[in-house]
């Protein structure tokens, strides 16, 4: 592991900070307030935020075996509390934070005694 020197790390940091803002400041430059905004950008602002989802429930699930060790229930419970919270509830955080800490609570305390 190489370590940088201060004067490297203040450079790091610039370049670091100066693309945090460019992304940021960006949208406002191509899409300035008045002017209608392009159609394509509409319908990504629309589609991916689904599309993100359905790639990270892909993700969670892909390493699932339904033929060994706990079959996949910690998982499937989790995911299924999270959507009935979020029904419920409506507060993403709620949702994420609440699976998250009852996947844990099953694959830590719950499954390993069933095993």
């Amino acid at each position: 592991m190489t370590v940088q020197t201060p004067l490297q790390l203040v450079i790091t940091i610039g370049i670091i900070a100066l693309g945090t803002f460019l992304i940021r400041a960006l949208p406002f430059f191509l899409f300035p307030a008045g002017k209608e905004t392009p159609r394509v950008v509409t319908y990504l602002g629309a589609v991916l935020p689904s599309a993100s989802i359905a790639m990270l429930v892909v993700y969670c699930f892909k390493n699932v075996s339904v033929f060994s060790g706990s079959h996949g229930l910690p998982e499937l419970i989790s995911a299924l509390f999270v959507i009935v919270v979020h029904k419920w509830r409506h507060n993403l955080l709620l949702s994420i934070v609440g699976g998250t800490v009852l996947y844990m609570l099953l694959v830590q305390l719950v499954f390993p005694v069933l095993a």
